[in-house]
């Protein structure tokens, strides 16, 4: 019999498992600027938080917000050996990477749902 006074996660019960969806980003400052690699579950998720200054640190530090690579993967194994692989290339190696799908380092977040992020001025004025 259903005991309308019983909460809905008490008893036997079970939370729905939330949906995986492990995953590897790069994250670029601007175009052909300051990189950062990192993995996650969620994507959507991950950039709210860096682009909200949730997670501090590197991102936050040099404004690091344009997402300009991503790549999914079925376990969060596979997305943590590929992070390792990635952060031991060279730079030049990243940057050939992002730039062969993407060549213009444009914002991947913005189709998701995100406001572009805006490039610093540089100091010459341009």
């Amino acid at each position: 019999m259903l005991n309308l006074f019983q909460h809905p996660l008490r008893g036997n019960h079970r939370r729905m498992p939330t949906e995986r969806n492990p995953c590897v980003y790069i994250l670029a400052s601007k175009p052909r600027g300051t990189l950062y690699i990192g993995v996650t579950a969620d994507l959507i998720r991950r950039l709210h938080q860096h682009r909200d200054g949730i997670t501090g640190g590197f991102t936050a530090r040099y404004k690091v917000y344009r997402l300009v690579r991503f790549e999914m993967f079925s376990s969060m194994e596979q997305a943590i050996l590929r992070e390792k692989q990635l952060k031991n290339w060279h730079r030049q190696w990243k940057v050939n990477l992002i730039e062969r799908d993407n060549p213009h380092w444009d914002d991947l977040a913005v189709p998701l749902g995100f406001a572009p992020v805006v490039s610093p001025l540089r100091t010459d004025g341009s």
